[in-house]
């Protein structure tokens, strides 16, 4: 008849920590150095070692016990690996266990995991140099086992025979492996063999862990966030215990990223889970009966849980809205107590995690959000590496224009602009660029609740913007005279946070230029002027490039004559100058030139605040014009006649100067000469 054995009594943790050795074997089936195998590849490539491959991938039929993907881990490990004849031996001695196929169940593979961990040594690969006679080294399974250096090298096990190593220092990737002749056996085991229980003194809260099926992810978290020596030291600990299925609730909540708990692999994400469990720990032993309400604090530090009445029982509360309920208490051990609970209970921090894992970047979220497709456009439009720099760490401060506020900038910026598409000159895309950055604050996260009225932020555009906080909510001033509204405060984003507003803010910088952009040639103004028709008729009468030259970047200033004043002079001229065209000859197309040039001022484009009375000014045709300010403020502009021009428009201003409209054709002496 087999012996049933507790599971709770043999199945012990494993440890895996890192270093590389490797081992192959050679055509004459001797094992030999190499850098490429694993200690559980080294077995399978030896016949001589088939049972101990047996005997790991039989315990591993157990759920939640993986010896085989331990010992092909990073280790490093120290393995005494037994041969077929020593397995052999061991089955002869056992009753009803004929073959290793024999450890049917979990409760007698629990067994062969007690035994098979009694061979490993974690967090080192000793060669047998590293061994003195005498030395003790304790085992995965627990228990020590001791170096006999007689000649030979012997293990002594608990047994009163033992073990000799018959090859050694046969290295492997993840450590390095010593043959022996016979299967090591704990002290556990020969007095579950014999018929006697563990003594309860002996069996700590992890020791429950491991033995309790139910508990399996528990105890791999455990191992994972390395408190298996805390868990097992003297205590006294309450653990309030989540099960397997509470461990799966939680794996979902936190979704595709963390299918196992082999997705915790980062250093921080580490830390959070032993966060979590010393969350589940009380540094005292609370009994069933000991409960009462009120907050307990737990072993993370500054974290409490609270024991809440329900019924005839009680719940257990954590930083989430959802409470554990206790379904199994006062489960002892050695060193305190463990209650099984249906739920992982989450501390502040990890709430925090949770919901960071739900937050997008900045533009993720703008990209999510139907009403913000126009700023997403904006972004790529300006080609700026906006978008790179609002998906980067920040964190940053966003007022998002909705789609509706840049449909009115649209509107406003007039039919030039019916789409951001249409910002595509290098000077549009800059003019974009700055006003999407005086959106954008970096160096903080700014919520409404860290806003105050009248603060002044400054943007990554340079200007500030400036916080008004109303009755109705808050605005935001800009260079306008029309606050922009939040209508939706405080998204949340994984680099800063997002305020939507109903209006796309502008900087006196940008307003700028938009007026610099929206104003005209000095030609176009005259051509869209009808009181200068016969301006833009000269202009080209004269055939000399004068409206290429003043269609050009300048600045200029001009004196534009107006129809009238054309009329007088070809009135003054007689009955051969009817019309400009009468200007047909190459002489008097070289006196147009002469007259039309003496209106022109190159290299500056000087306002009515830059005229002097008396000023004298060179025109581009060489000879000067002076100016002859009177009391009232009117602007005369003298020339060589003895009839001044009067300016009747002035300061018209131009994207290449400035044009000022007087009522007279100016002549200069070149002129009068040539017309006498």
């Amino acid at each position: 008849m087999k012996k049933m054995l507790s599971l709770r009594n043999f199945l012990l943790l494993l440890v895996a920590v890192t270093l590389t050795y490797s081992c192959s074997d050679d055509d004459d089936g001797d094992i030999v150095l190499t850098n490429e195998l694993n200690i559980v590849e080294t077995a399978q490539a030896e016949d001589e070692l088939s049972s101990l491959v047996s005997a790991l991938t039989t315990a591993d039929n157990s759920e939640g016990t993986d010896l085989v993907g331990t010992l092909s881990s990073d280790g490093p490990f120290t393995v005494f690996a037994p041969t077929n004849d020593a397995f052999t031996a061991l089955l002869n001695q056992l009753d009803d266990f004929e073959s290793l196929a024999d450890f049917d169940t979990d409760e007698e593979r629990a067994i062969l995991t007690s035994i098979l961990t009694y061979h490993v040594v974690a967090g080192v690969a000793a060669s047998s140099s590293d061994l003195t006679n005498g030395m003790t080294v304790t085992t995965v399974q627990g228990e020590d086992l001791t170096v006999n250096i007689d000649g030979d090298v012997f293990i002594d096990d608990a047994t009163e025979v033992d073990a000799q190593v018959v090859i050694a220092d046969v290295a492997a990737s993840n450590g390095i492996v010593h043959v022996i002749d016979k299967v090591l056996l704990p002290q556990a085991i020969i007095d579950a063999l014999n018929g006697e229980d563990m003594p309860e003194e002996n069996v700590s809260l992890v020791d429950i862990v491991v033995a309790t099926e139910p508990l399996s992810l528990l105890e791999a978290a455990v191992i994972k966030a390395d408190l298996v020596a805390t868990l097992s030291s003297d205590g006294p600990f309450t653990v309030f215990a989540p099960t397997d299925d509470a461990f799966v609730a939680l794996l979902d909540v936190l979704g595709n990223n963390y299918n196992s708990l082999d997705d915790f692999d980062t250093d921080e994400e580490i830390a959070l889970l032993k966060n979590i469990l010393l969350f589940h720990v009380i540094a005292a032993e609370v009994k069933s009966t000991d409960l009462a309400v009120g907050q307990v604090g737990t072993a993370l530090e500054n974290n409490s849980v609270e024991i809440i009445a329900s019924g005839d029982t009680f719940v257990i509360g954590d930083a989430s809205d959802t409470d554990a309920n206790i379904t199994g208490v006062d489960i002892m051990a050695s060193n305190g107590v463990a209650h099984t609970i249906d739920k992982v209970l989450l501390p502040q921090a990890a709430i925090d995690f949770v919901v960071s894992l739900q937050l997008k970047t900045i533009v993720d979220t703008a990209v999510a959000t139907d009403d913000l497709s126009l700023l997403v456009d904006a972004l790529v439009q300006a080609d700026a590496g906006l978008v790179e720099t609002l998906n980067s760490t920040g964190p940053f401060t966003v007022f998002a224009p909705t789609n509706a506020a840049f449909a009115a900038l649209l509107d406003t910026l007039g039919d030039d602009f019916n789409s951001l598409a249409d910002f595509d000159t290098d000077e549009e895309k800059l003019l974009l660029t700055k006003v999407l950055t005086y959106h954008v604050v970096a160096g903080a996260a700014a919520f409404s609740t860290d806003l105050s009225n009248d603060q002044a932020i400054e943007t990554v555009q340079g200007e500030n913007i400036t916080v008004i906080l109303t009755d109705n909510g808050v605005e935001i001033m800009d260079s306008t005279e029309t606050n922009a509204n939040v209508t939706l405060a405080d998204v949340a984003a994984t680099n800063g946070v997002v305020h939507v507003i109903d209006k796309v803010i502008l900087p006196q910088e940008v307003l700028d230029m938009l007026a610099a952009m929206s104003l005209k040639t000095i030609v176009e103004i005259a051509v869209e002027t009808d009181d200068l028709s016969l301006l833009v008729d000269a202009l080209g009468q004269a055939d000399a490039g004068l409206v290429e030259t003043l269609s050009g970047d300048g600045p200029f200033t001009v004196f534009a004559p107006t129809n009238d004043a054309f009329v007088a002079l070809l009135n003054s001229l007689g009955e051969d100058y009817n019309s400009l065209a009468d200007f047909d000859t190459e002489a008097e197309k070289s006196l147009l030139v002469t007259i039309l040039t003496y209106h022109v001022v190159a290299g500056t484009a000087a306002f009515s605040t830059d005229l002097s009375n008396g000023q004298t000014i060179e025109s581009f045709q060489g000879e000067n014009v002076g100016i002859n300010i009177k009391e009232d403020g009117t602007v005369h502009v003298e020339d060589a006649t003895d009839e001044n021009a009067t300016v009747v428009i002035a300061d018209v201003e131009a994207s290449n100067g400035v044009v000022h409209v007087i009522n007279k054709v100016l002549l200069p002496q070149a002129a009068l000469d040539a017309l006498h």
